[in-house]
């Protein structure tokens, strides 16, 4: 059964360190949205995956790095990551990141 309506209250954080958590909020096998909380210092660590991702800086500030570049972003801000580029962010200002992958991720299940 597919699940229309999604409440943020109804999901558990799942803890990825002291810094980072995150809540898988939809998905269905070619699109996936989820929520990651960092604290100030949380680092996303440089990596890469065949996903494409667009991610939307809901609160905070990020340093983010997409293939060697780096860029400072804030709430409004948004970054698109396309398919194996090498990306990762760090924390300056506690905040959330909302991810959208395409196709969904797999190994986040």
């Amino acid at each position: 059964m597919t699940k229309y309506f999604i409440e943020d209250d109804n999901i558990e954080w799942e803890i990825l360190d002291e810094l980072v958590s995150r809540k898988i909020m939809a998905y269905e096998s070619s699109l996936m949205i989820v929520k990651i909380n960092f604290k100030k210092g949380g680092i996303g660590p440089l990596h890469n995956h065949p996903h494409v991702q667009i991610t939307h800086v809901q609160s905070g500030v990020f340093e983010v790095s997409i293939d060697g570049e780096k860029q400072i972003l804030k709430a409004g801000d948004a970054f698109l990551v396309p398919s194996n580029l090498i990306h990762g962010v760090q924390c300056l200002e506690a905040g959330i990141l909302i991810d959208t992958f395409s196709p969904m991720r797999e190994d986040f299940l």
